[in-house]
């Protein structure tokens, strides 16, 4: 990122101050909200200082060992456990795979399952989130875990894993209803992290990623901003689009921190958060 160049813009009646970092185009494929489906696959590299084994965190249980996640979103999936209570009951079944692995999975899938039942429940290499290390599939800690749709019912300890999930940045990236336009049939196992406020925003609106990205790409920076407020903080979440050539200057609002992430599309989209208290917001 280059220098924050100061600047003034007028967006409904009120005067913000604002400033832009260079930003370049290739992080378009990177952050917590890229979209990956069979129209987007993966364009990122995941570099090794990106991920953490679950074994750094000895209270979560794994169904093999060596697992890795990146490291927010396998923090945040720590505090989502005890936060549910549900570190003996649940445990982690799949998180990041490289490209290799996928295929080998595609493969063994479609020899033992089908053709059929491979397409509704195993992406295609590199259309696979868990290439990012943002997703998890987890399951009900038994004797014999399904690898492929391991159980994870909608009661106890499960279900409040569900219910706090969007809290800590988690979605059910594959939900029932949503089959047309994820491509992908109702995984109950399938957890994305995409960040908070988010993820709360999707759970709120019933969206999918999909349909989060789409409707973000009208909320741009010259346009009213997608706005998220609870008792700590104000949030203003707005979408750039990617500039011709090899970078983007990215216009941040007045905030006390920002995130960028790509959406593995066409742009970017900034989190502005202004935490209470910290200066006169109107």
């Amino acid at each position: 990122m280059g220098q924050p160049n100061p600047t003034e813009r007028i967006q409904t009646g009120r005067r913000l101050t604002y400033s832009s970092v260079q930003t370049a185009n290739s992080e378009i494929h990177q952050g917590h909200l890229v979209l990956i489906n069979p129209e987007h696959p993966i364009r990122q590299t995941i570099s090794s200082d990106r991920l953490l084994p679950l074994s750094s965190i000895p209270t979560i249980h794994t169904l093999h060992d060596g697992m890795l996640l990146d490291k927010t979103c396998l923090r945040n999936l720590a505090i989502l456990l005890e936060a549910c209570q549900g570190m003996n009951e649940i445990i982690a079944v799949s998180g990041y795979r490289t490209k290799l692995e996928q295929e080998k999975i595609y493969e063994s899938s479609l020899a033992d399952n089908g053709a059929e039942y491979t397409a509704r429940y195993v992406a295609l290499p590199d259309r696979s989130e868990h290439q990012t290390g943002l997703a998890i599939d987890v399951g009900k800690r038994n004797k014999d875990v399904d690898f492929i749709a391991p159980a994870f019912p909608d009661s106890g300890v499960y279900k409040r894993f569900k219910q706090l999930a969007a809290r800590h940045g988690f979605i059910q990236r594959y939900k029932e209803g949503k089959e047309s336009i994820t491509r992908i049939s109702c995984e109950p196992w399938h957890f994305r992290y995409v960040g908070y406020p988010h993820a709360e925003i999707m759970e709120q609106n019933d969206w999918c990623l999909e349909e989060y990205i789409d409707r973000l790409e009208s909320r741009t920076f010259e346009n009213d901003h997608l706005v998220f407020e609870n008792e700590r903080s104000f949030t203003e979440i707005y979408y750039v689009a990617a500039e011709a050539g090899t970078s983007t200057a990215i216009p941040l609002i007045e905030c006390d921190r920002y995130y960028l992430s790509g959406n593995n599309r066409d742009g970017f989209i900034v989190t502005a958060v202004l935490v209470k208290g910290s200066r006169t917001h109107v």
